[in-house]
C-alpha cells in the first residue's frame, strides 16, 4: 500500500505513522508513506501557501499553486496511478468498507492536509479529488484524519498485523461490533470470565461470540443491524443455544 502526504506539518504525519505497528509494516516493506512539505512547492521566495479570501471573511485559503505543483510532482514519482484524497467535513463518511476500499487500492492513495479556512476551490475543479470525512465535526487540519484513514486501511494489510486472522471479526466486520472480549485472571473483584469460553468447545464459543455481537450490536448500534446479514432466528432474537445468553 503506498501512501503521499501533502502537508504544513509533516512532523503530525511523521510522528504518528512512525511507531508500533505502522513502523514495522513500512520497515517490512508493506506499506510505503512518503511525505511532502506543502512550502516546498510555493512559488515565491516566501513559500506563501495561505491568502485572504475573495470577498472578505476572517481566516486565511490555501493557495492553489502550491497544491497543484505537489500533485503533479507526485505523480511525476508514482507513474500517474495515484488516488487523491481530501480530508473534509462535506465529504463522504469514513467507514469500514472505505478503509478496505482504500488498502486494496493499486494506485497510490495522495491525502492533501487542508489548514485554516479551506482550501482554494481550484483545486477541486482542477483535480479529481475524492472528499472524505471522519465525521460531523470540524479538525484544526486534514492531517489527524489522513493519519486515522491510513491506519485503518494499512491494518488491513496482510502480514501488518501478527496473525493471518487478527483483522478478522471486529467492530464492523459484517456490520456488526465486536464480542466482549476476556484474558486472565479468571476473576477479578468478583467478575468472572463466562464459563463457555473456558470450555474448549469451538462451536459453542463461536455461537457465545456470534449471539453476544448481535446483542451489543443491538443495544449500541441498532442501525448497523439493517446492513448485517443475519440468519431468519437471529433477525427474530430467538436463542442459538443454551450457553449463548450466559453474563
Amino acid at each position: 500500500m503506498r501512501c503521499d502526504v501533502i502537508t504544513l506539518f509533516p512532523e503530525l504525519i511523521r510522528s504518528a505513522l512512525g511507531e508500533s505497528i505502522l513502523k514495522r509494516a513500512q520497515a517490512n516493506a508493506l506499506l510505503d508513506i512518503q511525505i511532502h512539505q506543502l512550502r516546498d512547492f510555493a512559488v515565491d521566495k516566501h513559500h506563501t501557501t495561505d491568502d485572504v479570501p475573495y470577498g472578505g471573511g476572517g481566516g486565511m485559503l490555501l493557495k492553489p499553486e502550491p497544491i497543484f505543483a505537489a500533485v503533479e510532482k507526485v505523480k511525476s514519482l508514482r507513474d500517474g496511478a495515484v488516488r487523491i484524497i481530501i480530508p473534509s467535513p462535506q465529504g463522504k463518511i469514513f467507514n469500514q468498507k472505505m478503509a478496505e476500499n482504500f488498502s486494496q487500492d493499486k494506485r497510490t492513495l495522495v491525502f492533501i492536509c487542508g489548514h485554516y479556512e479551506g482550501i482554494d476551490a481550484r483545486v477541486a475543479q482542477g483535480i479529481e479529488i475524492e472528499e472524505v470525512s471522519l465525521g460531523d465535526y470540524i479538525l484544526t487540519g486534514g492531517e489527524l484524519p489522513a493519519v486515522t484513514m491510513i491506519d485503518a486501511a494499512a491494518r488491513l494489510l496482510p502480514g501488518v498485523l501478527g496473525g493471518a486472522t487478527s483483522a478478522l471479526h471486529e467492530s464492523f466486520e459484517d456490520s456488526l461490533l465486536e464480542h466482549p472480549h476476556y484474558t486472565r485472571p479468571y476473576e477479578f473483584r468478583g467478575m468472572q470470565v463466562p464459563e463457555v469460553l473456558l470450555s474448549g468447545n469451538h462451536g459453542a464459543i463461536r455461537d457465545w461470540r456470534r449471539a453476544h455481537a448481535i446483542i451489543n450490536t443491538q443495544e449500541r448500534r441498532p442501525d448497523l443491524l439493517t446492513e448485517a446479514v443475519l440468519s431468519p432466528d437471529e433477525k427474530q432474537g430467538l436463542p442459538l443455544g443454551p450457553c449463548l445468553m450466559e453474563e
